[in-house]
């Protein structure tokens, strides 16, 4: 997609609607999923990154040229956009050393226009260049892969192990689309037991975890679990496999539970093409910051059991899990998850002109749909 203004501002308005109905969505305490109120807090989170990379990309059309999107498939943007938001975030101390502060370069336009009676584009490029580049290096975006962190730590009573909730994401390079990972994991190592659990059985009240901690809680795995998690969260690995991988590279710990929330794919009339049927009556909404629909997946797996490990005089093997298929749901059989859950957030006039063209039950069929309507969310419809 270039920087031609309608367009490019369209699809900015549209994608900064729907971003901000998902935060709305997740942090009403009336939403579904609220009920999990950690899980929607950590997902907020990631939006807010979201959020902050596109206000970025529509600050930077303001000097350069082009900003592709998968228009026919996520309707995100494509994967160059996030590395290059990451680069110039690595990089802008050193380029803004060599523009002009924001008051030279006011003088210098004004200057500009009186001498030549024309605008100065060059200047307001640099502008431009510099009001984005101090935009990224203060933000907080949504790069290419964000590392673990600790959310939450507690005891299993049953097994009287220390478990974490640690959550990272990425952006899948070419799926196109933001996933967030979450996973409950306890940890049977002896150092992390004797130092967490107490001879209650509970936390150890006088150990102070300053929540939420970067990366793994054990210091020991932390290097070695950001190295697997980086490797192992392309949108092609099943949830299913990850969680596998995790409980057969790490011994001493044990995955109970993995979730990923998959963002997307993102409709936005005249722009986005992955749906005919979606795209002919989104064209029709009358207002075009209304004309969107955003869905995104939760997947689940979560482990039914625990096969004792073994230790021999000659060989040893350590506890597996047995992570839960559901195989009577040939969907949930073939995402490789436990459980999984559609959702869909869509406009109230966007909802009407689907609803009205006949459309809605089958766009919407296995969908949990949410609808956003004076800045609030009503689920269940």
């Amino acid at each position: 997609m270039t920087s031609h203004a309608d367009p490019a501002a369209r699809y900015f308005e549209a994608i900064r609607a729907a971003l901000t109905g998902l935060e709305i969505f997740m942090r009403d305490d009336r939403s579904p999923l609220y009920r999990h109120g950690i899980v929607a807090k950590i997902v907020a989170e990631y939006i807010a990154r979201l959020e902050k990379s596109f206000a970025c990309w529509e600050n930077r059309l303001g000097f350069m040229e082009k900003f592709r999107i998968s228009r026919a498939e996520s309707g995100f943007p494509v994967y160059q956009n996030i590395l290059e938001l990451e680069n110039d975030r690595r990089t802008a101390a050193q380029r803004l050393a060599g523009i002009p502060e924001p008051g030279e370069l006011r003088v210098e336009m004004a200057d500009f226009i009186l001498r030549h009676k024309e605008f100065p584009s060059a200047l307001q490029k640099s502008m431009a260049e510099r009001l984005y580049l101090e935009d990224v290096k203060d933000g907080v975006v949504f790069g290419p892969f964000m590392l673990a962190q600790t959310a939450k730590v507690s005891v299993n009573p049953k097994t009287f192990r220390p478990y974490y909730l640690a959550h990272w994401a990425t952006f899948d390079g070419t799926a196109n689309l933001p996933l967030i990972y979450m996973a409950t994991i306890e940890d049977s190592s002896e150092a992390m037991v004797e130092q967490l659990v107490g001879e209650d059985g509970k936390l150890r009240e006088k150990v102070e975890i300053p929540l939420p901690v970067d990366g793994l809680l054990n210091p020991e795995l932390a290097h070695r679990f950001d190295d697997f998690t980086e490797k192992n969260s392309a949108y092609t690995l099943s949830p299913a496999t990850i969680a596998s991988n995790l409980d057969k590279d790490f011994p001493e710990l044990h995955p109970k539970q993995l979730r990923r929330v998959v963002l997307g794919p993102f409709y936005s009339a005249g722009i986005t093409e992955h749906n005919s049927a979606v795209a002919d009556v989104l064209s029709k909404v009358r207002k075009p910051e209304n004309a969107w629909l955003l869905t995104w997946t939760i997947q689940e797996i979560y482990s039914k059991g625990e096969r004792p490990g073994r230790k021999g005089l000659w060989s040893s093997e350590p506890a597996t899990e047995e992570f839960h298929i559901n195989t009577d749901d040939l969907e949930a059989a073939r995402q490789g998850v436990s459980s999984y859950e559609k959702h869909a957030l869509v406009p109230h006039e966007a909802y009407q002109a689907l609803y009205a063209a006949g459309e809605a039950q089958k766009i919407f069929l296995g969908y949990k749909v949410h609808i956003l309507s004076k800045g609030r969310v009503i689920s269940d419809v």
